[in-house]
Formats: C-alpha cells, sequence, structure tokens
C-alpha cells in the first residue's frame, strides 16, 4: 500500500503545508503568556517533531496492518496529545513579560485545534 520512498517523497511538501495551516492557530491561540516569537516557534517545532512519526512511520506500522481508519485515529491522536505534552515540557517553567502565567487548557485546546485544522483540510483536499 505504502512505499517508503513516496513517503519521504512527501514529507518535505506535506510538512511546509501543514505549518502553513497550524502556525496563525497557535499564533492566536496560544495564550498571551507567550511571546509571539515562542508562538511562531512552536508552529515549527512541534510539527517537526511529530509529523515525521506521523507520515514516516505510522503509515507502515498502523495502517499496513490495522487499515487506514485505524492508522488515522492512532495519528490524529498522537500528533496533538504529543504536541501538548512537548510543549507544556519545553515552556512549563518558562516567565513571560507578557502575562503572569500560561494558560494551559487555552494552550492545549490550540494545539489540538491546529491539528484538526490541518487534518480536516488535509481531508477536504484528498476527496
Amino acid at each position: 500500500m505504502y512505499q517508503p520512498a513516496e513517503l519521504w517523497s512527501f514529507l518535505p511538501w506535506g510538512y511546509l503545508f501543514t505549518i502553513a495551516l497550524e502556525t496563525p492557530v497557535l499564533l492566536v491561540g496560544l495564550s498571551a503568556a507567550h511571546p509571539l516569537s515562542r508562538r511562531l516557534f512552536a508552529g515549527v517545532w512541534l510539527t517537526a517533531c511529530t509529523y515525521p512519526i506521523v507520515v514516516l512511520v505510522m503509515p507502515l506500522l498502523i495502517a499496513e496492518v490495522y487499515g487506514q481508519i485505524a492508522f488515522l485515529a492512532v495519528a490524529e491522536t498522537f500528533a496533538p496529545a504529543a504536541e501538548c505534552l512537548l510543549f507544556w515540557q519545553a515552556f512549563r517553567d518558562s516567565p513571560t513579560a507578557t502575562s503572569p502565567a500560561p494558560s494551559w487548557p487555552r494552550d492545549f485546546a490550540a494545539i489540538t485545534l491546529a491539528n484538526l485544522t490541518s487534518f480536516l483540510v488535509g481531508v477536504a483536499l484528498l476527496h
């Protein structure tokens, strides 16, 4: 079903497309406790951490064995959960000048919404 060479060819274009969709959501959605530079960084960094796993590993390990629906369920749960954890780990102790404390529920909702946005746009373009 999936060929590794095709997945590798798709990776850079899919990554750029994904950050183009997700970064604006994070710029607006992440709490004001995070400086604009951190919100912009998050748009590039979080996807860089999870996207290769979703695009290169999961199709071969999950989709090939359990099917496309299982792959989508696992991938679209893994990406926002991992990105929320990474973001929290990286910035939980970082003082900010713009606000006394981050709003972690808002931040996690923004990260989840960013992932949902790229997923829904991707599905719409493929159908």
